[in-house]
């Protein structure tokens, strides 16, 4: 744990760790829940938010600008010692201070495992090859520091509830993986192991580790991705929905995964106010909303002591013109974000962009002309985060970190990031 966090906890009143493990967890997801039931999600206000409320401490008072660190690029990271990771992180935080980033989002928690010291997870199988075992160092501790000493903030990057997603990833799971610990938690979608949204034990769980990590080291948030419930499919929680005795699945499985949400970003705020955190949704707020039942009109609205989130990422991965076989252009570039820029939004809650570098050289799939040209300028992430400024929206975010400094096409990632750098650091 870091001295900056020690000072933290002497400077204000807290929720201690252990009552929050010992029970608090469980108390976040009732209020959420009651909340849910009252109709308490969501209050509306002006767009974009009107410069009269009072600043959200826990927002960057400038452009916020971050990248995307997943566990794809760890696996490309030396765990073998911790100086070779140290000098691995150095190189990473260096390149991200060279386009002008001012944030890393760092996934920490990939597979119900965890790339820092828990007592609630076992080690991920990224750092030594096998779950479960511990490197001899602290990789998130190295992450914290090198990021903080180049004043650039760290997010903890947590998935919270995907378990494995093939047969292979990860390879073997530990002992106490909770699939061996709680499998009446986990459900099977395809290949995958997935807690089950609707079991509230298990999302209490998945709290606890948001208030381990925000309780132990000095993240500058808390960031879930956007896998929330992994399939439409009414078998996955039939037999919870039918004993709540609700009569509209989508609406329950909602409330669910609000519940979640909710009492994470409650457990930030308890270990401190200035702590941010956020989800990246999907673009297509119709997949949000029916297919991984993130209500996420509702969270960008919510305020005061309904607040959900501090922001919403929603992955624009599209280019601009992107065209479905059908005709349509609503997620082009041009009309995808003015259109998440439209929702109603309280002014405590920031609405940044997340921007699909992984495209550069392989197009978007677009049924347009250009879909893949354009991707290939040298320029197509600039022109982007010249679009959103001229939107007036507040930040972006990189998907992924490979992608623009080890990519397969070395010669348009380097023109990419020479664009970004010569609007970010002149």
């Amino acid at each position: 744990m870091t001295q900056r966090r020690r000072r933290r906890r002497a400077r204000r009143g807290r929720f201690g760790r252990r009552a929050f493990l010992a029970g608090a967890g469980c108390a976040a997801l009732a209020g959420a829940a009651v909340l849910l039931g009252r109709g308490q999600t969501a209050s509306a206000s002006s767009v974009p938010p009107t410069d009269e409320a009072e600043p959200n401490a826990a927002l960057p008072s400038g452009e916020w600008r971050a990248v995307w660190v997943s566990y794809l690029e760890w696996t490309g990271m030396d765990f073998s010692s911790e100086e070779a990771f140290r000098a691995g992180v150095a190189a990473l935080m260096d390149n991200c201070l060279s386009i002008g980033l001012n944030t890393v989002i760092a996934q920490v928690r990939p597979f119900g495992d965890a790339l820092y010291r828990s007592t609630l997870f076992p080690w991920s199988h990224l750092c030594t090859g096998e779950q479960g075992q511990d490197p001899g160092f602290d990789p998130l501790d190295v992450l914290i520091t090198e990021a903080h000493s180049r004043g650039l903030s760290l997010e903890a990057w947590v998935n919270p509830y995907r378990l494995r997603s093939s047969a292979k990833m990860p390879p073997a799971l530990a002992e106490n993986s909770l699939v061996n610990v709680h499998p009446e938690w986990v459900c099977a979608v395809g290949e995958g192991l997935y807690l089950n949204p609707a079991i509230p034990e298990a999302a209490d769980y998945v709290v606890q580790g948001v208030a381990e990590l925000v309780q132990n080291y000095a993240v500058d948030g808390i960031h879930f991705d956007d896998y929330f419930y992994p399939t439409t499919d009414a078998a996955l929680d039939a037999a919870q929905f039918a004993a709540s005795g609700a009569g509209d699945l989508a609406a329950w499985r909602r409330q669910n995964v609000t519940a979640l949400v909710k009492a994470a970003h409650d457990a930030v705020k308890a270990a401190d106010a200035t702590l941010r955190f956020g989800v990246s949704p999907q673009g297509n707020p119709d997949n949000d909303l029916g297919q991984q039942y993130s209500d996420v009109k509702a969270w960008l609205a919510a305020e005061g002591e309904n607040a959900v989130v501090d922001y919403l990422c929603p992955q624009i991965y599209w280019g601009y013109g992107y065209t479905l076989q059908s005709g349509s252009t609503r997620f082009a570039f041009e009309n995808i974000v003015p259109e998440w820029l439209a929702m109603p939004r309280a002014a405590s809650t920031a609405l940044y962009f997340g921007l699909g570098a992984y495209r550069i050289g392989e197009g978007d799939g677009g049924a347009n002309e250009d879909s893949q040209s354009q991707w290939c300028t040298g320029s197509v992430l600039a022109r982007q985060v010249e679009s959103l400024h001229s939107l007036g929206a507040g930040g972006w975010a990189l998907y992924r970190y490979d992608s623009l400094f080890r990519s397969a096409q070395p010669e348009l990632a380097d023109a990419e990031r020479a664009a970004l750098a010569a609007l970010t650091t002149a």
